[in-house]
């Protein structure tokens, strides 16, 4: 138990910069890529719906459960007001959830707790999949989750720290795209039941008022995580503390 205790919250080396930085230009080229994103947007959609899921709960909404579908969409049924705070909050999570969970692993990649950050992942998705209600939700999260379970149990300390920065990557750079999208559908009138226009409806506040939330939201998480994950470069070139 002191040896697990240890791995968990230990402090593994600093990673090499160029791991730092080919790992966030490979998360950018899936994030910018059709076929690659397609595919992996399926964490987003992970994120996202998970975010209302925890924000329901959070506020006291009565969580009844969780979609995910082959065609990278989700949905999260909850009962309670349909107006007030928690409505508000939890239609709000959805779309800032994969930034600020990207934010959360910048954070604690900065402190080199990769193994920590691989565990926390594979507790929130066997806590998610508790509420999942169709089975391209159960595959898709327990294909995700055993995944990294695997590479954190048996992959080397190198292969861990790939993995983790990739998906923190992509996390801080995916969250942004889909608000473009959003926004891009809005316009075009294919997104009347959005998460936007829903907080219109709730709060009486424009949906592009609230896509703008979305929109800052994440890239203020990039431009802090990218940040907290590029302590390593900035280190080796002199830019660290006491350097």
């Amino acid at each position: 138990m002191t040896d697990l205790w240890h791995e968990l919250f230990g402090a593994q080396p600093d990673p090499p910069p160029l791991l730092v930085l080919v790992t966030g230009l490979v998360a950018l080229l899936v994030v910018v890529t059709r076929l690659p994103w397609r595919i992996a947007r399926n964490a987003i959609t992970i994120a996202h719906e998970g975010g209302h899921a925890l924000a329901a709960v959070l506020t006291g909404r009565k969580l009844r459960g969780v979609r995910l579908h082959s065609d990278t969409s989700g949905l999260t049924l909850s009962a309670g007001r349909p107006s007030g705070p928690g409505m508000v909050f939890t239609l709000l999570a959805g779309y800032v959830a994969p930034s600020l969970i990207g934010l959360g692993g910048a954070w604690l990649l900065g402190g080199n707790r990769i193994t920590l950050l691989l565990w926390i992942a594979v507790a929130l998705l066997l806590a998610m999949l508790v509420m999942i209600r169709n089975l391209f939700g159960i595959v898709s999260l327990v294909a995700t989750g055993g995944l990294v379970f695997a590479v954190s149990w048996y992959a080397s300390p190198q292969v861990q720290a790939a993995f983790a920065y990739t998906g923190v990557w992509f996390l801080l750079l995916g969250g942004v795209r889909p608000v473009g999208e959003l926004q891009s559908l809005r316009r075009r009138g294919r997104a009347p039941q959005s998460d936007a226009d829903q907080l219109a409806w709730v709060t009486s506040l424009p949906g592009m008022f609230w896509v703008a939330i979305f929109g800052l939201v994440a890239v203020a998480a990039l431009v802090v995580g990218a940040g907290l994950l590029a302590g390593p470069i900035l280190s080796d070139l002199g830019f660290g503390a006491g350097g």
